[in-house]
């Protein structure tokens, strides 16, 4: 998908010199995968204490196969 954006040059330059990124492209693509990686564990941290587990975690352990 194309999509034309207007951004910040000197945000943009500082992103790709610190990730190696050489691409303007690959930086915005980099950038919003990070961005739903943090904001889908915002929200599974947001889960914490909230929800009901009966799971026997020692017999997990004992059965786990490697």
């Amino acid at each position: 998908m194309r999509t034309n954006i207007i951004m910040e040059t000197p945000l943009v330059y500082a992103a790709q010199e610190i990730t190696g990124i050489k691409t303007k492209a690959g930086v915005v693509h980099h950038a919003l995968k990070e961005l739903v990686r943090r904001e889908r564990m915002k929200q599974l941290l947001a889960l914490r204490g909230k929800v009901a587990w009966d799971g026997d975690l020692d017999e997990m352990r004992r059965t786990r196969e490697f």
